[in-house]
């Protein structure tokens, strides 16, 4: 049986982040053959093209764990109507210097969770716009929006509601074969 590794980030450095709340739910519910590591993004400088000559060693750990990563996942909240700064921050030494893209044909999906009726449905369109420029290849269905309601989660991930449970297991089953189907056309050297 083929196993993939996938990176993930939490779009939040909050400690009490509801989508880290959903990080550990994903996890609980995917395939056996995901295994699953958080790619850190809270100890990261503020990028500048000034350090592409000579990366940090932070942003070097997080170029290497994307390498190591056969495909990543966004679990993001909604700020402003877009994604939350740390986030952008990441992705750009990720994507940085110029020839050096770690996304480049890298298997991907997002999701998110908000108090809000419509989650995290703006942020994940700006997301969305940031990877297809780094031509990230998206999971582009099934979209999720998840609507966090007090008591559908436990704190270290279990999903208490058995049409959530139902729906995140199949996302994360969709994107295990969206690994293997773009992994099969283009695989990580």
């Amino acid at each position: 049986m083929v196993s993939y590794r996938v990176g993930y980030f939490v779009g939040s450095l909050s400690s009490t982040s509801i989508n880290r709340t959903l990080s550990r739910a994903l996890i609980r519910l995917a395939p056996t053959d995901l295994t699953l590591t958080e790619i850190r993004i809270d100890n990261l400088p503020l990028y500048s093209p000034d350090f592409d000559a000579d990366y940090p060693p932070e942003a070097r750990a997080l170029k290497d764990a994307i390498a190591a990563s056969d495909a990543v996942l966004f679990v993001t909240p909604e700020y402003n109507r877009s994604i939350p700064g740390a986030l952008k921050n990441a992705i750009d030494w990720a994507s940085r210097p110029w020839g050096q893209n770690s996304f480049d044909h890298l298997p991907a999906a997002v999701i998110g969770a908000s108090i809000g009726q419509i989650g995290t449905a703006v942020a994940q369109q700006s997301l969305r716009a940031v990877l297809s420029f780094c031509n990230a290849r998206q999971m582009t269905a099934p979209e999720a929006y998840v609507y966090f309601q007090p008591g559908r989660f436990t704190d270290d991930g279990e999903v208490t509601d058995e049409s959530t449970a139902r729906f995140l297991g199949d996302f994360m089953n969709e994107f295990r074969d969206h690994i293997e189907r773009v992994l099969t056309v283009l695989p990580r050297s």
